[in-house]
């Protein structure tokens, strides 16, 4: 059964020894992530799946890692100190996989160090969960109707397994709300993200899968979050959940939106 769901940026500068003096600049976030830890604390997953849009993207299939032993550092980013270990759930992955590779391209991979878009959010949410297991997900270059169906299909796996399961989709949104924005600044930036948790928050998910692929694009949001979120949406889609907003800020001219599904 799904107990929590949620979605979540994934900046490093959320990492205290990246971070430093900028953490003040993400308190919202921050605090929004405290209040999710807890969350999932007390929905008591057995397993975490994580769907990240910085794992090797494999173009037009949907890839799951079944690497046994996962790690998280952040070493490129400066940070030598932070270290986290997590079993995977390869069980539970091959089951994702045999159930719905008839009706999408699915390939399994292993890598044992895990991308900063996972590494972010599992630093964050499970320092009271140190034997949960994850299920590491990355999304592909298929349609917005694709991911959702494919965030079905997973569901329909979670329905039929004895699990408590947990679904974390991270991501950024729009990369071109500022000047000094990273993708530079394009006016629908803002309205991307605005529509974004407009539609989050009426729980209008066909209108979000239906949005046009080169709205996405122009806000520079294609590359990031959007497709993660399409795969929760799909899982939670057909089931009784809360919509809420914890948190917004864009200090460094980038959308960093957690909202938190909460399961009824």
């Amino acid at each position: 059964m799904i107990t929590f769901a949620c979605f979540v940026p994934h900046s490093p500068l959320l990492i205290p020894e990246i971070g430093r003096d900028n953490l003040d600049k993400l308190s919202k976030t921050r605090e929004a992530y405290q209040h999710l830890a807890y969350e999932l604390y007390a929905a008591k997953p057995d397993v975490i799946i994580i769907v990240s849009p910085h794992i090797d993207l494999r173009e037009e299939s949907f890839v799951i890692n079944q690497q046994p032993q996962l790690k998280v550092n952040f070493k490129k980013f400066g940070d030598l100190v932070t270290n986290l270990e997590f079993e995977n759930d390869l069980g539970f992955g091959y089951q994702i996989k045999e159930s719905i590779e008839t009706s999408f391209p699915v390939i399994l991979f292993a890598q044992e160090e895990l991308d900063y878009g996972s590494g972010v959010p599992l630093y964050h949410l499970t320092k009271n969960l140190p034997k949960v297991k994850i299920v590491s997900i990355g999304y592909s270059n298929q349609d917005n109707q694709t991911h959702l169906d494919f965030g079905r299909a997973i569901k329909e796996q979670i329905n039929k397994s004895n699990k408590r399961v947990a679904v974390v989709a991270s991501g950024d949104l729009s990369h071109r709300l500022h000047k000094d924005s990273p993708g530079g600044y394009s006016p629908a930036g803002q309205d991307f993200d605005q529509t974004i948790i407009k539609l989050l928050n009426e729980k209008k998910v066909d209108e979000i899968v239906s949005l046009d692929s080169k709205f996405v694009e122009e806000a520079g949001a294609d590359q990031c979050g959007f497709r993660s979120l399409l795969i929760l949406l799909g899982i939670i889609k057909s089931i009784n959940y809360r919509s809420e907003q914890l948190s917004y800020e864009s200090p460094f001219g980038i959308g960093y939106l957690v909202q938190n599904f909460e399961i009824q």
